[in-house]
């Protein structure tokens, strides 16, 4: 099984601001669940709510593996979801999460992130991002520019987003910028909400 250090060290951090901002949810839908290490922590410490992992049809079979080695009541049977496909799995949730996706995937395809997130949300569902963020153009850690000239070699098209640009293009799609969180290793929790 493939194991990620990342997730198994920010998956603590990240579940302690999950935690209040998910008391009233129903159901969470994972964009981009990769080993499945947040997912199969977060559903038992979150047993009120439906946790719904998704993942690239090519890679669903590592991620559904894994969702089986850890059994939750509330963990739902992982789907396919590729963000360039016009078909979504027909899915209620009234929360949606993603963690190092934004940096990972080409602008276009954060754009339709965003919009399909904020046409899925009901009225003050919210949208939680995770990962490093740059702030008015700038990095904000010598790592983290060192990070996104790593993104940048391997895929030109890749790299870290800039927070003012999330924010207008949360704005297009009905959402509002609600929390920023500091979190370790300079990274960032924005949480988004639909207006």
């Amino acid at each position: 099984m493939m194991f990620s250090e990342a997730a198994e060290r920010n998956k603590r951090p990240i579940l302690d601001k999950l935690h209040p901002l998910l008391a009233d949810c129903a159901a969470v839908l994972e964009i981009g669940s990769g080993t499945g290490q947040h997912a199969t922590f977060f559903a038992p410490a979150l047993p009120h709510l439906v946790w719904q992992p998704t993942e690239l049809p090519d890679k669903l079979a590592l991620l559904t593996s894994t969702s089986r080695s850890h059994p939750s009541e509330n963990l739902a049977t992982p789907l396919p979801l590729d963000i360039d496909d016009d078909y979504w799995p027909r899915i209620q949730a009234d929360a949606v999460f993603t963690a190092n996706t934004l940096h990972i995937i080409h602008w276009p395809q954060v754009c339709r992130l965003f919009s399909r997130a904020g046409a899925l949300l009901p009225q003050q569902g919210i949208f939680c991002t995770y990962g490093p963020f740059n702030r008015d153009g700038r990095y904000t850690s010598a790592s983290n520019a060192q990070f996104d000239e790593w993104l940048k070699n391997r895929d030109p098209e890749s790299g870290i987003r800039d927070i003012a640009d999330l924010q207008q293009l949360a704005e297009k799609c009905g959402m509002s910028l609600q929390h920023d969180f500091a979190m370790p290793a300079n990274n960032r929790l924005l949480v988004w909400r639909r207006n």
